[in-house]
Order: C-alpha cells, then structure tokens, then sequence
C-alpha cells in the first residue's frame, strides 16, 4: 500500500547509513468533528482577516517574519536566512547515542509519532539487522531530524517488526518538577490505607494495554447530537444519579474495593451457599472413618466380655 512520507532521507549510525521514509502513525483518515465558528445572526461563517493597524488588510506577499526582541520593537528575519542555519545533511536522520529503553521519560514525548519504513530494496537487510540489534540489547537510539523545517529531537525503538520514530522535546521544553514540590505537603500513609491502596491497584491491573477497549465516547456523543441537529431531533440526556462523594479517605478505598470486586470472585460464595451447609451438618453427625471403626472395635470387645 503506497504510504505518503512526511520525511525521506538517511538513518545514519556512525559510518552506516540506510535509507528510510518515514509516515505519520497518526490516522488521519480516522472522522473528527471540528465545529466552525458561525455568526449567530445568519449562521454564515466567520473569516479572518490578516490586518495592519496602520493600513488596514494586507495580502500574504506583504507579510514578513520577525522576532520581538524588545516590546514592540521586532527584527525581520528572512526565510533564505534561516535556510543557510540548516546543516548540508538536513536529510539524514543521525543517531547520536543509544540508552536503555527504560531511560527516557514519556515527560519528554512531544506526542509526533513516525513509523520508519526502508527506502527501497537497498535498506532491507540494514533496517533488518539494526532493528535485531536493538531488540537483543534492549536499547532505543537518540538523535536528531530536520522535520517541518524544524530540528528535532527524536528517538527511535523497535515496535514489533519496525522501528518508529518519535519526537522529543528538549530539556529546556519542559518545566522542571522540582518547580512544583513546594506545592505537595508532607503526609505520612498508615499501613492499612497502604495495604487498602495496593490491592485496589491489584485489582484493577490486566495483564496487557489494549489501546481497542477505550474510546472516545465525548466524540460519538457529540457525533450523535450532530445527527440529530440534522435530522431535526431532540436529544434529551438522561438524569444522571451523581454519588455522594466520600470525603474519608478509608471509607473511599473500601467503597472502590466493593465497586471492582469482580464476580468471578464473589460467584463461588454465592453458588455453594446452601450445599456446604448441608455438607457439615451431615459431616458433624457422622463420625469420620477412623473414629467409626474404633466405636465399632469397643462395641465387639464389650460383647464379648459379656
């Protein structure tokens, strides 16, 4: 199936280079709703206008780029001058060094995520054998692309059978936690709520993450309104029973322990309820072999003393 690439070019890893492409794992033929903004008076939609306030409306060939680099006051900085900063290999995807793939914080995920795909014949067996590599070391790589006329910071990891590409943002991109441990106060857990605490999570952990069983259910609720906007219906949305929230913090991990108690669980209670009764009672008035077998060596020996 032809893919379009958002960025072709080479994954260089020291001396070795294989040609890749690279496509967008993002679906975008997946149906989003994206709502306009429309005069509330004829429904026409709005337009935007790009304006000077000195002369009015101004077409894209008048509009030039600039920084602000006092307030009010900008430098013009032209596009052919920012295309000499990019390197002569702005083509090539460069790994830089490579770390366990445990080390890099999902902090950092700028959420851009690329599938990297041989270029050709000519990369198979190379793409094969760095993909191999990475999966036996248990490694991920890190370097940097220029994608969108931007550089970035990218790593790159092994999912199944392909590598993927996904951008990182840089360490001055992201706001430091140490900025926000002020705000947590110094609390102190008792080893019930704890004890409480771990086997709520046990009971909520599964085995595996399958992406399939969450869905967006904001969007097809909004998708259903839409419909019935166009087919001249009315939704009318169910009262919703809100629960009273619970403010103790034990009385709040007992009522979720009951609420994902499973009843696969609580079935075997409910099924044997009646019969195990019955069984002790019998088992109660009925001695057990051993015991029997004695009564009935007393019982003879006592006939034959008579």
């Amino acid at each position: 199936m032809p893919l379009h690439a958002a960025w072709k070019g080479y994954l260089k890893v020291s001396l070795v280079s294989i040609p890749l492409r690279a496509v967008t794992a993002s679906n975008g033929d997946a149906p989003s709703i994206r709502l306009n903004q429309l005069h509330s008076r004829c429904k026409s939609r709005i337009r935007y206008k790009k304006t000077c306030p000195l002369h009015g409306e101004v077409t894209n060939d008048q509009i030039v780029s600039g920084f602000e680099f006092e307030k009010g006051r900008y430098v013009v900085i032209d596009p052919d001058e920012v295309a000499k900063l990019r390197p002569q290999g702005d083509k090539s995807l460069t790994l830089q060094s490579f770390v366990p793939l445990d080390a890099i914080d999902p902090l950092y995920l700028a959420g851009q995520a690329y599938y990297l795909l041989p270029d050709g014949n000519v990369g198979q067996k190379a793409y094969a054998l760095l993909q191999d590599a990475l999966v036996s070391e248990k490694l991920q790589g890190v370097g940097t692309v220029f994608i969108s006329k931007r550089e970035r910071l990218v790593r790159i990891r092994t999912f199944g059978r392909l590598m993927t590409m996904e951008v990182l943002q840089y360490d001055t991109q992201v706001n430091r936690p140490e900025s926000y441990v002020d705000e947590l106060e110094s609390t102190k857990s008792s080893a019930q709520e704890l004890k409480l605490t771990r086997s709520l999570l046990t009971a909520m952990t599964q085995d595996e993450f399958d992406p399939a069983a969450y869905q967006d259910e904001y969007a097809a609720k909004l998708r259903e309104l839409i419909d019935a906007k166009i087919e001249g219906r009315e939704i009318t949305a169910p009262a919703e029973s809100e629960a009273r929230p619970i403010v103790n913090l034990m009385d709040a991990l007992k009522a979720s322990m009951k609420r994902v108690e499973t009843p696969r669980r609580r079935s075997p209670k409910r099924s044997t309820g009646k019969r195990p009764a019955k069984t002790r009672k019998k088992s109660a008035r009925t001695p057990a072999p051993a015991v029997a077998a004695r009564k009935t060596r007393k019982t003879t020996t006592g006939k034959r003393s008579a």
